[in-house]
């Protein structure tokens, strides 16, 4: 279902960013690419903040702008939560949503100030000042501030990217649960692909101004014509799977992909049961003709080849594999894919280490 209709096109000296899309009105869209390709100006023009933006802009039958004429941005019902916050200094906490609780009294919601401040743990910081809090408890307060606006779209500028590893994991969950929690869409915009694989229902991918892929996340991340926007060292694809065992000695935690496929990984604090989603990285992927014997490496996996893309003025190569009814990418070079006569239709063992899941590349309990 599309929500928001977009066909627009801003310029500014040596650069324009011209999209024409519809976004969905369910669920996190995340509005992913590079620094400098037009993410936060998109954000922007959406808001109604961009006023040199022309096009025409629509949520459902209500036009937000129409040539050069736009409605003011505090009348399209939108939520904002900036980077830096820009939570009032002078006021507390409870001063800060307070606020934002009073100005939208008579608007239509689905949920009031208790279930904001509850579904967010805020109530311990009511008391607080708003610059005696860590940037973590900052960001909380930010969304509820944004969600008591009682908002029927809410637009969330890389919220995260000022946080460090930890206070990222800190906060994921609670962003995680907003679509869900409040029936509200959320538009996402991040660099970070940890960031899309954890929240992400689909991506609208950016690069240099325009649109250049759309869709659910793993069909997106997978591409192998996107190397652009994911960057060659971070790209990969997303594994969908389920919490199986958990080895509380070893730290390690199963994960079922289906199709008698499964992955060892350093431990997910999350219940035997639970679905995931983990992000593989390309370059983290081995190739092998045959599975090998007394090596270190804890995932073997069956898989066939379905792709082979030769980067013909470097040593790599990228090879996209089929795993039961999910895929998988491999950068490797292209001495190896000649060794091994790598060709559509080959089946073949792909390799990846417990070790290579790292903290950004795992879910959070």
């Amino acid at each position: 279902m599309t929500a928001l209709s977009v066909d627009i096109r801003v310029d500014f000296p040596g650069f324009a960013l011209e999209v024409v899309h519809g976004f969905e009105g369910q669920g996190l869209t995340a509005l992913f690419g590079p620094s400098g390709c037009g993410k936060s100006t998109l954000l922007r023009v959406i808001a109604g903040f961009e006023t040199s933006a022309r096009g025409r802009l629509a949520y459902g039958d209500e036009v937000w702008l129409n040539g050069r004429r736009g409605l003011a941005p505090h009348r399209r019902g939108v939520g904002y939560v900036f980077q830096d916050t820009r939570l009032f200094p002078h006021l507390s906490v409870r001063g800060n949503l307070d606020y934002a609780d009073k100005r939208a009294a008579d608007l239509p919601a689905r949920y009031g100030f208790d279930d904001v401040v509850n579904a967010l743990d805020l109530g311990p910081l009511f008391g607080r000042g708003a610059t005696t809090l860590s940037g973590g408890e900052r960001q909380r307060v930010a969304m509820g501030r944004a969600l008591l606006s009682r908002p029927r779209l809410l637009l969330m500028d890389e919220p995260l990217a000022a946080l460090d590893t930890r206070r990222k994991g800190e906060i994921l969950p609670y962003i995680a649960r907003l679509p869900g929690v409040f029936g509200v869409p959320v538009i996402y915009v991040t660099h970070a692909i940890e960031e899309v694989t954890q929240l992400a229902d689909r991506i609208v991918a950016l690069e240099a101004g325009r649109v250049v892929a759309a869709g659910g996340v793993a069909e997106t991340l997978e591409r192998l014509d996107l190397a652009g926007v994911q960057g060659r060292f971070e790209a990969g694809a997303v594994l969908a799977g389920h919490v199986v065992a958990q080895d509380v000695d070893m730290h390690l935690t199963r994960v079922d992909l289906g199709g008698g496929l499964a992955l060892e990984v350093p431990e997910i604090r999350l219940p035997v049961g639970e679905a995931v989603r983990l992000r593989v990285r390309a370059r983290d992927v081995a190739l092998a003709l045959a599975r090998p014997a007394g090596v270190s490496i804890r995932n073997m996996l069956e898989a066939e080849v379905l792709r082979v893309e030769v980067e013909a003025e470097t040593a790599y190569a990228e090879v996209l594999l089929a795993l039961g009814g999910q895929h998988l990418r491999a950068r490797v070079t292209r001495a190896a894919l000649r060794d091994l006569e790598v060709v559509p239709g080959q089946k073949l063992v792909a390799m990846i280490k417990a070790a290579a899941f790292d903290r950004q590349a795992l879910p959070r309990g």
